[in-house]
């Protein structure tokens, strides 16, 4: 069995969450959270930071950590262990540009019930249940500051 570690981000700018289309050949397509592995010498920070950009374009700014998701997948000869820790990030506008190189076809900033709607995996929709609720917590406490 061999163990992967990823890092990711909710990406909020005006109550609106980040999302990318992937569709790679055609076999696997759905909406997403940005994340990506993480690099030697990278904290969980870096990465979720970098993967955020990479991936979408975008800018965020970590406020929080959410939590973390683990799941298994199989890959030719072996099965893969994978963690993704997950950060909520304030964005800093609703640009986003989704990375071709990487499958990703769209991109975009959706209303939360559309965004839980879209979500392609269960793991995504219950770290985006979690970072939205703290999003909500820290506007209500006057510490969100993008509206």
């Amino acid at each position: 069995m061999m163990e992967a570690t990823s890092c990711g981000g909710v990406v909020i700018f005006r109550g609106k969450i980040l999302l990318l289309y992937k569709n790679y050949r055609n076999k696997y397509d759905g909406w997403v959270l940005p994340k990506g592995t993480v690099e030697e010498g990278e904290t969980f920070e870096e990465t979720a930071l970098r993967e955020v950009k990479e991936e979408s374009g975008a800018i965020g700014q970590i406020v929080k950590y959410v939590g973390k998701s683990e799941y298994t997948f199989n890959v030719p000869g072996d099965i893969v262990e994978k963690s993704v820790h997950w950060y909520l990030m304030m964005g800093n506008s609703y640009y986003s540009k989704p990375q071709k190189e990487e499958f990703f076809t769209d991109s975009g900033f959706y209303k939360y019930h559309e965004a839980i709607h879209l979500l392609k995996f269960a793991n995504e929709k219950q770290i985006l249940e979690q970072a939205y609720e703290e999003y909500h917590n820290l506007k209500r406490d006057g510490q969100w500051k993008n509206c």
